[in-house]
């Protein structure tokens, strides 16, 4: 039986929109409670997917950041044609890094970064994380073990031409994170295997913020949002965003 995958979701409640940013080989449910947390405080938020992602692996290595770039312009756009002036975003692990490249090439009213990295693996590392990402979609979809190996082992065969332009985008926006000056709030989990947790430092440290904070999540790992601290995260990311000087 194939069960439905996750969809972009665009929760709209109050005039105060914030774009909501997933990871790479993550969907919109790794920011879908948080959505629903700040509908319920009168905030709307859009979660978009970068095309790719929340459909078959093999889909997925054919495609690159520059596209994933305009999905995440296209959410932006959305927001805006729908009405909604001011705009917060924020975004989980690559989701934090097109969060800060979205925080100087266009307006926001403020920026949350989760446990996004400033540096990055080898790409036959990262390329390991896609064949994770392939064998949990193919238990989703339900498929017998057998063939989940079998389609692992041919992906195995391939690579992912746009993992060495993933590396070099993480790179080029750690160059520009001294053009953001928006209020910006850092959050890291310390149990965090995937990225080089010092990343949340070099943000901290490198923005132009005036008004910014830091905050490490002690019990959580890498998708903080799903993990043991996502209610305090939640509450966190809520007082960061009232904080904001909304005009409405």
């Amino acid at each position: 039986m194939r069960i439905a995958q996750p969809k972009p979701f665009f929760f709209e409640r109050g005039k105060r929109a914030v774009l909501l940013l997933h990871g790479f080989t993550g969907t919109s449910a790794d920011v879908r409670m948080l959505g629903r947390f700040l509908e319920k405080e009168g905030y709307t938020s859009l979660a978009p997917h970068y095309k790719g992602h929340g459909v078959p692996p093999e889909e997925l290595i054919h495609t690159g950041p520059e596209e994933w770039w305009e999905d995440v312009l296209t959410g932006y756009n959305q927001l805006k044609e729908a009405g909604y002036d001011e705009i917060a975003v924020a975004g989980l692990s690559l989701g934090g890094v097109f969060s800060l490249k979205l925080g100087y090439n266009k307006p926001v009213k403020g920026i949350v970064t989760m446990c996004a990295p400033m540096s990055m693996r080898t790409t036959d590392i990262m390329y390991e994380g896609v064949l994770k990402y392939a064998r949990e979609y193919k238990k989703f979809e339900g498929k017998a073990e057998e063939d989940i190996e079998r389609d692992i082992e041919a992906l195995r065969a391939q690579n992912m031409p746009s993992l060495e332009e993933l590396r070099a985008l993480v790179y080029d926006v750690r160059d520009h994170i001294d053009h953001i000056y928006a209020p910006l709030f850092v959050v890291q989990a310390t149990n965090d295997d995937v990225i080089d947790t010092d990343s949340a430092n070099i943000i901290y440290d490198n923005t132009e913020s005036d008004i910014k904070n830091i905050k490490w999540y002690e019990q959580s790992g890498h998708v903080i949002t799903l993990g043991p601290e996502k209610v305090k995260l939640h509450e966190d990311i809520l007082k960061f965003l009232e904080s904001l000087d909304w005009n409405e």
